[in-house]
């Protein structure tokens, strides 16, 4: 295969400073339904063209008026919704996510998008500071001090296998990366290679319509684990963002703080988004509680990093209501199908692990084959949950564990156990207040996200969202992949002092 200029629908190409290109090696995608199709495979070979071409872009387009950036993430949002149609379509094709689902997820990365347009107009991320001289100070002068916040440089993404549009190729990575100033060099999933393609045409599009710098945006298709690796070991990669599996995650992770120059890896990694129900609500309303976390618990077949698959309960008579509600609902659950097969393997594996704890019981257990999952229920005592740290491990799917808590006194041993999580989650009454004070505390120390009488599926794309926590939810827990905080991730400050005016970034000129 040849490197060919731009074509038209099906390239199966990388796209690399505005080309699409071709490697030797392919792969062939997996569909949840129809032919697969043969994609060239990354290598580090086209890793570091695409990385060099970001370089090379980072200058002129880091250089930008914030206007010009704004437009250009504006235009991308708008020529995704012109490929509309054809995205939803082949995303189904290739997921076996509803159409609905895949028409709001889109809604929601041109959202994106269009958000930081407006908050870097806005320029209160850019944190500028002046200290002016003070030439008569005593015992010491202090000089002129003026302070922004810089890219970085181009960063690397890993699209996600659960979202392949909110979280993928042009998702909040490449918007808040591209926003801040830094050039994106995109690792696509193989779960989903040709809706990937179709959204990187977007984006192409939006380059070529204002004229940009072509290295400013690449996407690499497939490959082995040498082509991410590769990608994160770059010396010319300032930062990465990765959502995805804890193991393959932390060997990113690993290999970022090992280069020469160590980078951060911003990576979201693993969450069993715990819910504790305290007593009074789960007396007054335990059956509407459970209901929702069945329902929270098992959409998208539980392929969401806020599926919440633990609930916590101070034992007694109510509990087995509550129990009963969830089978009640869970029952009514059909079988869904999963992103990947690999997906429903490792869902299945980790069904047999839960299963397998000692004092673990089932409640609903159901037939789970091939790609399709579908639901299962256990229940444990607080006791034998603090004794078996893997019982709290992530299973990525509709699983969920009931956890009964002997006293208060468990159920605050088991909130103080839990690791790093992307939320925690409360149910509670006015008469649960007392405890509430005493847990929370302790799990906003846990989790990026605190609920109180919600449930954590949907997360809202806002100023204040937070969507990140202390490891293994994220590898950094001063930091969040949604949200307008999430631009941080891409910039640092710079401090100049005694600058000329006139050799000052434009954003600091009359400051």
């Amino acid at each position: 295969m040849a490197d060919g200029g731009t074509m038209g629908p099906a390239q199966g190409r990388h796209l690399i400073a505005g080309e699409w290109v071709a490697g030797e090696g392919t792969f062939r995608s997996s569909p949840w339904t129809g032919e697969g199709r043969e994609f060239s495979a990354g290598s580090p070979a086209l890793v570091d063209r695409a990385v060099q071409a970001a370089e090379e872009a980072f200058p002129a387009y880091s250089a930008l008026s914030r206007e010009a950036r704004a437009q250009f993430l504006e235009r991308i949002a708008d020529e995704i919704e012109a490929r509309g149609a054809a995205i939803t379509e082949i995303g189904h094709l290739e997921t076996g996510l509803p159409r609905a689902r895949l028409e709001g997820e889109r809604g929601r990365t041109m959202g994106q998008l269009r958000l930081f347009a407006s908050h870097i107009r806005e320029g209160g991320y850019l944190d500028r500071r002046h200290d002016r001289a003070l030439p008569d100070r005593a015992p010491l002068p202090r000089p002129d001090l003026r302070l922004i916040q810089r890219p970085i440089g181009p960063v690397a993404v890993f699209g996600a296998s659960n979202f392949p549009l909110a979280f993928s190729v042009a998702g909040g990575d490449t918007a808040s990366a591209l926003a801040a100033g830094c050039p994106v060099v995109v690792k696509g999933h193989s779960a989903h290679p040709g809706t990937g393609e179709i959204v990187a045409e977007a984006v192409l599009a939006a380059i070529e319509a204002l004229d940009l710098p072509r290295g400013v945006f690449a996407l690499i298709q497939g490959g082995d684990r040498k082509t991410g690796e590769a990608l994160v070991q770059h010396p010319l990669i300032r930062a990465v963002g990765f959502t995805g599996s804890l193991t393959g995650g932390r060997a990113l992770f690993d290999l970022c703080a090992r280069r020469p120059e160590p980078i951060p890896f911003f990576g979201e990694l693993g969450s069993v988004n715990p819910m504790f129900v305290l007593p009074e609500a789960l007396s007054a309303r335990g059956g509407q509680i459970a209901a929702g976390w069945a329902g929270s618990l098992t959409m998208g077949a539980g392929q969401f990093c806020t599926n919440p698959g633990i609930a916590v309960l101070l034992d007694g008579p109510q509990v087995e209501s509550f129990a009963q509600a969830t089978v009640t609902a869970l029952a009514a659950v059909q079988a869904q199908t999963m992103l990947t097969d690999g997906i429903a393997s490792a869902y299945r594996e980790g069904r047999a692990r839960i299963a397998g704890g000692q004092g673990v019981r089932a409640l609903h257990e159901t037939e789970s084959s091939g790609r399709n999952a579908t639901p299962f229920l256990y229940e444990v005592s607080g006791e034998h949950f603090l004794s078996q740290p893997h019982l709290a491990h992530e299973v990525f799917g509709p699983l969920g564990l009931v956890v009964r808590a002997r006293d208060q006194d468990e159920i605050l041993a088991v909130a103080e156990a839990m690791e790093g999580q992307l939320t925690v989650t409360l149910q509670l009454d006015a008469g649960d207040t007392a405890l509430a004070q005493q847990l929370t505390p302790v799990l906003e120390r846990k989790a990026g996200r605190l609920l109180a009488n919600g449930f954590p599926t949907g997360v809202e794309v806002a100023d204040a969202m937070v969507h990140g926590g202390p490891y293994p939810a994220s590898t950094n827990f001063g930091a969040t992949s949604v949200g307008t905080l999430s631009i941080r991730r891409w910039l640092r400050p710079v401090c100049f002092q005694n600058w000329p005016e006139e050799l000052l970034p434009e954003d600091l000129k009359g400051l």
